[in-house]
């Protein structure tokens, strides 16, 4: 069922990996690597977790030429599950330094991050554990923000402790999300509890944790058993007080038959679904109440697979969401809907007062096609207005010139224009491509940038790494006046 509701969204750009003809007069941007380095070694730390866990979130930010990022460092006395650290590291002309290490605590997860750029405030979400035993396996948790004034002395940051109604039982599998709405200086906390809602907590622009509650989640009466339908992954927005909230359906096998096969073929009792994008929002979070879960998009009667991978609001009340998508599950194919065909692909919708407006396939390979498959999207927003995609392309595609096969493995960049994917793009280049990555995100209270920003994994690397790429325009000008004087790659 699809309700209205009201929606605040900053201004947008789409910078997506395609490839195609221009629809638009507007130039394409020159892009200009600035940087591109190794940050840490990738800890694998061996928990279920890892560097890029909280996905839905980011760890990067920037803050005029200064950039910011959450380090995830494995303790070797302690065994899983709680056996990370975060740290703070900041860039700046001299290269990256660790500003902070909290290593009074340990977790299980990375450590999403937002900001406050005008005032130079950082905020870390972190959820350390309360077992004391570092050989324990599991435990609650104590949710906290930290906070860092970058102006005055970012090594002795302030512990900032949410509101929440009652005793919720965390734990260290939290999947949690954080926001900021910069601009007016407030932040939002998601975070799960077992498998029937999450709780969330408003900071509002005096400091206060001044409106908590809970996001009970969708409840399915279309399964064998009905059960809520526990939603993790989430891409989150604050806008004005406006919430926006996308993830997809984890929880375990709802189907029998396709529960007892899984089992033949694996040999676990459990096997969870990503199959069901859902949405709701909030027209005041400060008021507590949200409106009923929209379905985007649903792979369930062939047992496919969906992730959120970015959310983003605009300036005339809609919202803009990207997500992966694979149509079936090849390993029950032959027993259950032998008829099916795959298709992988990067998906856009627009939606606004509770309808989907548009839907769009950013990139998609139909199976038997010569395609690369695109993966892990973000948003970003220019200072000019326009609004852009990047995402990561594998695989292999025919040569425009030879029609022979070649392997591809890139990023790409394309505009949405009008609410929807120009079919323009053009590739980042970057020494190594990133497969995984987070960007300084609007959502995360970030401004508009001329530089693109990326932090994640690199195919056949062992290492986090960063790259800065500058946005310029064909006679040569800036989107922007942010600028970036470093030039390193390693």
């Amino acid at each position: 069922m699809l309700l209205p509701f009201n929606c605040r969204f900053a201004g947008v750009i789409f910078i997506t990996l395609m490839v195609s003809l221009t629809f638009s007069a507007e130039p394409l941007p020159n892009l200009t690597v600035l940087i591109e380095e190794d940050v840490y070694p990738d800890p694998h730390p061996d928990n279920g977790a890892g560097s890029t866990w909280c996905y839905g979130s980011t760890i990067l930010a920037r803050i005029q030429n200064d950039v910011f990022l959450t380090e995830l460092a494995v303790v070797s006395v302690a065994k899983p599950l709680n056996n990370c650290q975060w740290k703070l590291l900041k860039r700046d002309a001299e290269g990256w330094k660790c500003l902070f290490s909290d290593e009074q605590n340990r977790t299980r997860e990375p450590s999403p991050i937002a900001v406050f750029p005008e005032k130079r405030e950082i905020f870390v979400s972190a959820n350390p554990t309360l077992v004391a035993d570092p050989e324990k396996y599991s435990g609650p948790s104590h949710p906290q923000v930290v906070r860092f004034d970058i102006g005055k002395n970012p090594s002795e940051p302030e512990t900032l402790l949410p509101t929440w109604n009652g005793k919720p039982q965390f734990t260290e599998h939290s999947y949690r999300s954080f926001a900021a709405d910069g601009k007016n200086q407030e932040l939002i906390l998601f975070q799960n509890v077992g498998y029937t809602h999450t709780e969330w907590a408003f900071r509002d622009r005096s400091g206060i944790w001044s409106a908590t509650g809970k996001l009970d989640w969708q409840w399915g009466t279309d399964y064998e058993k009905p059960q809520p339908i526990r939603t993790c992954y989430p891409t989150i927005a604050l806008s004005d007080r406006t919430v926006f909230f996308c993830g997809v359906s984890d929880i375990v096998e709802p189907n029998s038959q396709w529960r007892a096969y899984k089992k033949e073929l694996t040999g676990r009792d459990w096997d969870y679904d990503f199959r069901r994008l859902f949405f709701t929002w909030s027209n005041d979070i400060s008021k507590g109440e949200f409106q009923p879960w929209i379905e985007i998009s649903s792979r369930e009667k062939t047992s496919g697979w969906i992730m959120p991978c970015d959310l983003h609001v605009m300036p005339d009340d809609t919202v803009h969401l990207l997500w992966t998508e694979r149509a079936i599950n090849t390993q029950l194919r032959e027993k259950f809907f032998p008829d099916a065909k795959q298709s992988e692909a990067l998906c856009h919708a627009v939606v606004r007062d509770g309808k989907i407006l548009k839907r769009n396939d950013i990139a998609i390979r139909h199976e038997g096609e010569t395609k690369p498959v695109a993966s892990t999207g973000r948003f970003h927003a220019t200072p000019d207005g326009r609004l852009w995609v990047i995402y990561y392309v594998s695989g292999t595609e025919r040569d425009t010139v030879t029609n022979e096969r070649k392997n591809v493995s890139e990023n790409r960049i394309m505009e949405i224009k009008n609410g929807e994917p120009t079919g323009d793009f053009q590739t980042l280049p970057l020494a190594k491509p990133f497969s995984r990555f987070f960007t300084a995100s609007v959502r995360a209270g970030n401004v508009p940038s001329a530089v693109l920003d990326l932090h994640g994994t690199c195919p056949n690397s062992d290492q986090l790494r960063y790259a800065a790429v500058r946005l310029i325009g064909e006679r040569g000008e800036h989107y922007g006046e942010t600028d970036v004087t470093v030039n390193r790659r390693n």
